[in-house]
Order: structure tokens, then sequence, then C-alpha cells
């Protein structure tokens, strides 16, 4: 007899938050909710962790996120920073990007970062079940029902929400009947790692790109390196065949020592048509997927995460109203479709052919030159410019961008985010220490003082930033009238 047939078993306890897949996404979704002290419950269908490098690239905003979460440290120890992104024309000329401390990834085999969200689970206080297996998902009464079978038989469990972590297969978006929309890459890829010898800068990710065909390898912790290029199908697999991409398209004087791994992939550019339905989200994978240049992928997901704990901790903990909720899909849709757009071109730039990848050269030439590939194109790939669309302000406002301050659904520049402490929200007033939006700061920290720190800095400009649990801004402005709107959204979402 199986525990939902039991008549003898006790009433099943409602879960406050159920959530499928403990590959980093849903880890980190689980440890942010433990830290807002939601006892997330977190089951997965391998039974043992998923080892390899595989996601490898951690931006800068994931890095805040390791922060907040108490692995930043540890992460740091373990992996490596990249300090520069070379790249390397066919013309032997040598394009040196250094990143500043702002934009510098750290490179982590992903099976690393697993295992410090789940050691830092555990520490909150929760743990991963697996070899439990989801076999359906409904809705109803205000509940999420999911039957799962594990090895101690079939389990119904309850839950007031749902969040998918479980891929790019993801068993829960297919019982929910939500389409993947997108469509296959067409190039394929070979991927090595191993070691190698010869001249190159460490700390540094290397991109040649040739005339006939293009490379890029990336130092790794520990003295390996990452490989990969696009190859026509049926490319050897071997140490010899990824020689043959170094002789080719590399500098001509790296020599592998040996390989831990070869092996092909190809990828999908594809989004959720949503990612709500009724009380389940999908996050990470499950929600979106793209081709890997960049190293963007592991970072949307986490921020969909980060994004999507606060609102849903507040929510259950009675803090935040469920209106709060509305607002996890038109922001992270709007942050897919950049990334996808902006791995898409990467893509194409990346697998030109040799008539284009002269043009491409050139202009790539010319942007560093005049300096837009450090100013421009170095945060984009950090992850600093994706931006949401404003939905919680009031609609009726049209909004507009003061000068000098962060415009809502933009993250605030460093010198301001810097003097803001964690915390949930944050509020920072700028101007005269006598101005009146300064003691209207004071009186609503005061109002809202379990959710919101207030900093003020003196300064000739007069102005205000309401900042998000998430890092992004929630309002800005400069006029009484723009700050009582802010005080009227904290009164909309809040509880």
């Amino acid at each position: 007899m199986t525990h939902a047939e039991d008549p003898d078993r006790p009433a099943q306890q409602v879960v406050p938050v159920l959530i499928v897949g403990a590959g980093p996404v849903g880890l980190a979704a689980a440890c942010a909710l433990h830290r807002r002290g939601v006892p997330a419950r977190i089951v997965e269908a391998a039974a043992e962790p998923n080892r390899g490098s595989r996601a490898v690239q951690l931006h800068p905003p994931t890095l805040q996120i390791f922060r907040e979460l108490g692995v930043l440290d540890e992460a740091e120890k373990l992996g490596l920073k990249v300090r520069a992104t070379n790249y390397h024309l066919a013309s032997g000329r040598r394009l040196r990007v250094e990143l500043g401390s702002e934009n510098e990834p750290l490179m982590l085999p992903q099976e690393q970062t697993s295992r410090l969200l789940e050691e830092a689970l555990e520490r909150l206080g929760g743990r991963v079940e697996r070899s439990v297996r989801v076999v359906d998902v409904s809705e109803s009464d205000g509940r999420v029902s999911v039957k799962v079978e594990s090895p101690e038989g079939t389990e119904l469990i309850t839950a007031d929400w749902l969040i998918a972590a479980d891929g790019v297969r993801s068993h829960v978006r297919s019982r929910l009947g939500i389409e993947f929309v997108g469509e296959q890459v067409p190039a394929h890829f070979l991927l090595a790692e191993g070691r190698i010898s010869g001249d190159f800068e460490p700390e540094a990710v290397h991109y040649f790109l040739g005339h006939t065909g293009s490379i890029v390898f990336a130092a790794m912790p520990q003295g390996r390196v990452r490989i990969s290029g696009a190859v026509p199908p049926g490319y050897p697999l071997t140490a010899e065949g990824v020689q043959q991409l170094l002789d080719e398209r590399g500098p001509g004087h790296l020599r592998i020592l040996e390989l831990d791994t070869v092996n092909e992939f190809s990828s999908q550019e594809r989004i959720a048509a949503t990612l709500r339905s009724g009380r389940c989200f999908l996050i990470g994978d499950a929600a979106h997927t793209h081709s890997p240049l960049g190293g963007q992928g592991l970072n949307l997901g986490l921020q969909d995460a980060h994004n999507l704990s606060w609102k849903l901790a507040g929510v259950v903990n009675g803090t935040l109203r469920p209106a709060i909720l509305d607002s996890y899909e038109p922001e992270r849709l709007q942050a897919a479709a950049q990334i996808v757009r902006t791995t898409h071109r990467f893509l194409r730039v990346f697998t030109l052919g040799p008539a284009a990848a002269r043009l491409r050269n050139s202009a790539w030439s010319a942007l560093e030159a005049t300096g837009v590939l450090r100013r421009w194109f170095v945060p984009l790939l950090a992850g600093w410019r994706v931006r949401y669309p404003d939905v919680l302000s009031e609609p009726q406002v049209a909004r507009r961008s003061a000068q000098g301050l962060p415009a809502p659904g933009t993250r605030p520049p460093r010198r301001l985010a810097e003097a803001l402490a964690a915390a949930e929200f944050r509020l920072l007033t700028l101007g005269p220490a006598n101005h009146g939006v300064v003691q209207r700061g004071r009186d609503l920290g005061v109002l809202h003082s379990d959710l919101l720190t207030h900093r003020h800095i003196q300064q000739p400009g007069v102005g205000f930033v309401l900042v998000r649990p998430d890092g992004y801004v929630a309002a800005s402005g400069t006029t009484p009238a723009e700050f009582e709107q802010a005080q009227r959204l904290l009164a909309r979402i809040t509880a």
C-alpha cells in the first residue's frame, strides 16, 4: 500500500513551498527561502548530486547572491577570478580588455557550486530529498498537489506554492501544459577540459576569431582549461581532434597535455510561454535555455531564484501582499528575452564564415579602439545591463528618469549601491540635511521599520532611490510628488 493510500497515515501537513529540482538554481531558491524563515521542501529525481564542471562562469551579480547566502568566501577560495578577456584576431592582433573588479566573473565548476549551496541549505536546517521523482502536478482549492515516487513508495505532497527548477526537460512544465517556445540552435560544439602547455595569459578568457573558424578557451581552477568551438557533425572527440582545433584556430603553440573530458553538445533557444501557472513558478533551465557562449545560463537562473524568493517569502510570512508575485513573470521574461537575444548575436558573431569574419574582426578592432568593448559589451556580459519593466509603479504615472538617478527596473550605480547596507527595502536620500525629502525618508523608515532601512548622503543635488531586496531600483526621483508615489508603492505591496 502506498503512502497516499494508507488510511491510518496521519493527515498530510501542507508544505509552504515545494521546490522540484536540486541543481544550483533550486538550491539557491531553497537557501534564500530558509534564510527568510520559509521552510521550503526540495526534492530531486537523481539519486546523487550531478558531477562535472558544466556551467562554470559566475558573474558579479551572481556573486552578490552568494554573499547573501554565505558561500562567497568559500567559492572564491575554490574558484579562479577572470581578470581580462582577450580577442585574438586572424591578423595576429590581440585585443585585451581589462574587465575591472566590478565585472570579473569567477570560474567555478558547477559541482562545487552545488556542493556549497547544499551545505549552506543544511546549515539553515533544510535538506535535499533525493530519488524523488514527480509523477503528476495539479492545483485546486488554492493549493498544489504533487504526486511523487521514491524508493519508499508513492506520496502526495500538498504545498501552498510550487517552484519548478527541474531543468530543460522539466517534467513539471510538461505536466502544467506550458509550451517551451523556440528552436534548436544549428551550431554543433565540441567541449574539452584538461591541461595544456604553452604561453597564454592565465586568469583570462581567450577568443580566437580566425577566418576559418573560432575557438574559445578559458583558464579554470587547479591549472585546467576549458576549450570549445563549433565543429561539423562527426568531428573526432579525441585528444587529436582537440589538438587539431587548437592548431587550426588557436595561436599555434599550445599543446594538449591531458584531457579530463571531451564531448559534444548542441543547444536550444527557448523560453517558456509563461513562467507562472497559478501557484506554480518556473525558474532556471525549466524556464529558458540558450547558447552557452558568454556563460549566461546559470547566472540567469540564479537571478530567477533571487527575484522570486524575496517576493514569495514575503507573501508566505505575511509581510507582502500576494500581488507582488504578479511581477515575477514580466520581469524575468524580459530578462530571459534579453539574454537569449544577446547570446544569439554572440553565437552568430562567433560562427561567421571567412568573408564575414574579416568584417567582424575589423569591426571588433574599431569597438576596442573607441572603448565600446570596455564600456558597453563587458558590463552586458557581466549581467549589469539586464533591466526590468516598471510593473510596480502606478500605471497612470508617466515615469521619467531623473538626471543622475537610476530608473525603476535598473540596478543602482556602484557608488549608490555601496552606500546601501544589505537589508530588505533600502532607501537612500540625497540632498541638504534639512531638505523635506530627507524628513520624509526618515518618516518612511519609521513607518516600515521592519522592511526598510534609510540612509542619507548630504550633497548639493536632491533626490531619492528606493532599492528592492534583490538589488533593483523600485522607485527614484527628485520631487515630493515622486516621493509620494514611492510611498504609495510600498503601501500597495506591503501587508
